[in-house]
């Protein structure tokens, strides 16, 4: 009596019926992907190999495998740099702020125009609120600090008002740097990072609202007992990536709005990097940082992952 390995058969036969869903169902699916993975590959893997240069003595007149070795140099120069104590309390300052305030922002707005029931007002809305995230940062930052020169509406009506004894030069203050910086990246992100909510939000079962009604509950008990859970995960895939984020602030919007008199409160770690090491041409110096900073990158989204899915049983990955 023989008997059949069920289990050495199936695996080839499993097989051939994937391929064979591949090439019929998802194969034309997938080639629409294979442009992107490979830009990704050229433009992204493969500069990788650049990061050697953090451990290397580079100029512009060398070649990356001719320059010296100098191992952790630049590392402990970086560590060791008076400056670092200032630049990444600022950094941090205006990260943790932009967790409080900007990271909710859009969540409330998407909410609010969720509630809006006439739709010509709802697009109206919604289009004065995204308008800011299509204005590049050299236009909204000099619409900016024209507002808040001496001169600028915003220093003059104050004055007119009482407010203030004297028109102030509010640039010229550091300490009023940070409160600055996160109103003006609330209005220019939340518009268009609520686009995410609101679809997020309009995928929600309408039959839970309606249930709700009958219930007797009003729009902001709907919201907290049924909109808000139902885009939970959204907001905590975001929520990581915030976390993951904290160390980079970008340095256009701040080059911008910075100048000797606030530099004290503005100075971040990338305007650092960029005129430590690529305005002076220390590209291991620029290098070595951006790496420490994605390796800190990488780590805080893995714990912050890690804790999203023990704490709420959903997280990135």
């Amino acid at each position: 009596m023989t008997f059949k390995n069920t289990k050495s058969d199936a695996a080839p036969a499993c097989r051939k019926a994937w391929w064979h869903l591949f090439k019929t169902d998802q194969f034309q699916m997938q080639t629409m992907i294979w442009p992107g993975l490979i830009l990704c590959f050229i433009f992204c893997y493969i500069p990788m190999y650049g990061i050697i240069i953090a451990f290397k003595d580079y100029n512009i007149l060398s070649t990356v495998t001719g320059a010296d070795w100098v191992g952790l140099k630049y590392f402990r120069e970086f560590f060791n740099d008076p400056a670092l104590s200032n630049v990444l309390r600022n950094t941090l300052m205006l990260n943790g702020l932009a967790l409080v305030f900007s990271f909710p922002a859009p969540i409330l707005l998407a909410l609010f125009i969720n509630e809006i029931r006439n739709v010509k007002f709802k697009k109206t809305v919604q289009t004065i609120s995204y308008l800011p995230h299509f204005l590049s940062w050299v236009i909204f930052g000099g619409i900016v600090l024209e507002m808040l020169m001496p001169n600028g509406v915003i220093s003059v009506t104050l004055y007119k008002l009482g407010v203030i004894p004297e028109p102030i030069n509010f640039m010229a203050k550091g300490e009023y740097f940070y409160a600055i910086y996160t109103i003006i990246s609330v209005i220019k992100s939340v518009g268009f990072g609520s686009i995410l909510y609101v679809a997020a939000i309009t995928g929600i079962d309408q039959e839970l609202y309606e249930a709700a009604t009958v219930d007797g509950c009003g729009r902001f008990q709907k919201m907290w007992y049924i909109t808000l859970p139902c885009i939970s995960g959204t907001i905590v895939i975001m929520l990581i990536f915030q976390i993951s984020s904290i160390l980079n602030t970008g340095y256009e919007q701040i080059i911008l709005l910075q100048n000797s008199l606030n530099l004290a409160f503005s100075e971040t770690l990338d305007t650092y990097v960029y005129k430590i090491g690529i305005a002076q041409s220390r590209y291991s110096y620029a290098a070595a940082v951006g790496l420490l900073k994605s390796i800190l990158s990488v780590t805080l989204m893995l714990l912050a992952n890690h804790t999203s899915k023990k704490a709420l049983g959903r997280g990135l990955f």
